[in-house]
């Protein structure tokens, strides 16, 4: 997946939504928000996609939600692809991104994920 890409996932061994308890349930919706507000702020992708996969070679193997930017840019390196095509190219491709801008855009996303952690502690005070 391109750079920007996070993934979400239950601590838990998950497969479905189905499946999430209640707390987990409720934890998610805004942990899948501040993710989004992450990679948009970051990236600025004229689409974010959020897209749960749980699939292993023969049966589902764990949850996973890909919550990836999806700039013009990308679009244009992959000859105009959308949604689920798109993601199929880039990973049948293998590109993946360079390590040390992967490094980078990591701390910047934990700094923002601080942020927004503080920020939503203090609204609840």
């Amino acid at each position: 997946m391109n750079l920007g890409t996070l993934i979400v996932g239950p601590r838990e061994h998950v497969v479905a939504i189905a499946e999430l308890d209640d707390t987990a349930a409720a934890e998610l919706g805004p942990l899948l928000r501040d993710t989004a507000r992450v990679v948009e702020t970051l990236c600025r992708p004229e689409q974010t996609y959020v897209c749960m996969w749980s699939h292993g070679r023969d049966a589902r193997k764990h949850l996973h939600i890909a919550v990836q930017p999806v700039t013009a840019e990308v679009r244009a390196r992959y000859g105009g692809l959308r949604s689920e095509r798109l993601q199929a190219r880039m990973l049948a491709d293998g590109d993946e991104p360079d390590a040390t801008d992967v490094e980078q855009f990591c701390e910047r996303a934990r700094e923002l994920f601080r942020a927004i952690t503080d920020s939503s502690a203090e609204d609840r005070s």
